[in-house]
C-alpha cells in the first residue's frame, strides 16, 4: 500500500500484541487500570503544588514540570493502547500515528531536559546555598522552564519536518506504538539527513544531560562530605538519591530503546518490552517518589485526604 505525505487518512498496522480472544478483558483491565493510576498521582501531584502557595518553591515549580510530562508521554501511548484493545484492530491512521510519535518523542526528550534542570536546582541549593535566593529567582526559574519546553518543541519538531518531507510506501510498524524510527522504516527515500539530526539530537542531549548530572551530583556529594551536620547531610543525600535514581531509570530504559534501533542482532521482543516500560514506569513511579519522599508535599496530600475524604465519611459515620 503506497502512502504519501498529504494522503493523511492512509491506514498503517501495527506489529503489536496479538491478544487471543481470552487475553482481551485482562489486558483491557490492566492497561485502564495502570492509565487510571498515572492519571490520578500525576493529577495530584500537580494539583498539590498549584493549590498550595508555600509549595510554590524553585524545586517544586521545576517538579511541576515533570507529571505534566509524564502526561503527555502516558496518554499518547494509553490512548491507543487502550482503543486498539477495545477494537481489537491493529490500524492506525496515518496522521494519527505521526501525532502520537511526536508526543512520545516531545515526553522522552522533556524528561531529560526537566530532570537535569532540577539537577540544576540541587546543585544551587545545596552547594551555595548562601545565594540560592538570589539565584533561583521565579523570573529565573521561569526562563529555565521556557527553554525547556521551547527545546523540546523545536528540537522534535525538526524531527518531524524532515520526516514528513518524504514519501512513504510501506505500511507495518515494528513497534506496539509510532515512534520517528519505525516511522523512517516505511520510507521509500534516502533517509540519510534524518539519521545524522536524529543521531546528533539523542547524542548532544545525552552528553548534555548526563554531563551536567554527573558534575552537579559530583559537587553535592564532596559539599556533603565537606559538612559536618549529619541531619543536612542525610536530607541532601536523600532528596538527590531521589532524583538521581529517577534520572537513571529513565536513561538506561530510553538508551537501551535508542541503541536497539541500531543493532540488529537486539531481539525485537526485548526492545518492544524496553520501550514500553519507558512510557510506563517513569510516569508511574515518579509522582509516587516524589510525592512520598518529599516531605512539604506529603503532608499536603495527607492533609487533603483527612480533611476532604476521612473527615465526611466519620461525620456521616
Amino acid at each position: 500500500m503506497a502512502l504519501h505525505l498529504y494522503n493523511t487518512s492512509s491506514v498503517l498496522q501495527f506489529n503489536g500484541y496479538n491478544l487471543s480472544y481470552e487475553s482481551v478483558i485482562p489486558a483491557f483491565l490492566f492497561a485502564t487500570l495502570n492509565y487510571m493510576i498515572i492519571l490520578f498521582c500525576n493529577l495530584t501531584l500537580i494539583l498539590t503544588i498549584v493549590l498550595n502557595k508555600s509549595l510554590h518553591q524553585p524545586m517544586h515549580l521545576f517538579l511541576v514540570s515533570l507529571p505534566i510530562n509524564d502526561l503527555i508521554g502516558s496518554s499518547a501511548f494509553f490512548s491507543q493502547l487502550i482503543k486498539e484493545i477495545l477494537t481489537n484492530s491493529q490500524m492506525i491512521l496515518f496522521s494519527s500515528c505521526v501525532t502520537q510519535a511526536f508526543f512520545i518523542h516531545i515526553y522522552a526528550a522533556g524528561s531529560v531536559f526537566i530532570l537535569t534542570a532540577m539537577a540544576y536546582d540541587r546543585y544551587v541549593a545545596i552547594c551555595k546555598p548562601l545565594h540560592y535566593s538570589t539565584v533561583m529567582t521565579k523570573a529565573h526559574i521561569l526562563k529555565i522552564i521556557t527553554a525547556v519546553w521551547s527545546s523540546c518543541l523545536v528540537s522534535i519538531g525538526l524531527i518531524f519536518i524532515l520526516l514528513l518531507r518524504l514519501r512513504f510506501c510501506r505500511s507495518e510498524i515494528t513497534q506496539p506504538y509510532c515512534d520517528n524510527p519505525s516511522l523512517l522504516t516505511l520510507v521509500c527515500e534516502d533517509t540519510t539527513i534524518n539519521n545524522i539530526y536524529g543521531l546528533f539530537i539523542s547524542a548532544f542531549t545525552q552528553v548534555v544531560a548526563n554531563a551536567t548530572v554527573f558534575y552537579t551530583y559530583l559537587q553535592i556529594l564532596l559539599a556533603c562530605f565537606r559538612t559536618k551536620r549529619s541531619d543536612t547531610k542525610a536530607k541532601a543525600l536523600q532528596t538527590c538519591g531521589t532524583h538521581l535514581f529517577v534520572f537513571l531509570l529513565f536513561e538506561c530504559l530510553g538508551l537501551f530503546t535508542i541503541i536497539s534501533y541500531r543493532l540488529k542482532n537486539v531481539s525485537p521482543h526485548l526492545r518492544r518490552f524496553m520501550g514500553v516500560s519507558t512510557l510506563i514506569f517513569p510516569p508511574t513511579l515518579n509522582p509516587l517518589i516524589y510525592g512520598l519522599k518529599t516531605k512539604e508535599i506529603r503532608e499536603k496530600v495527607l492533609t487533603f485526604f483527612r480533611k476532604k475524604v476521612l473527615l465526611p465519611q466519620c461525620t456521616v459515620s
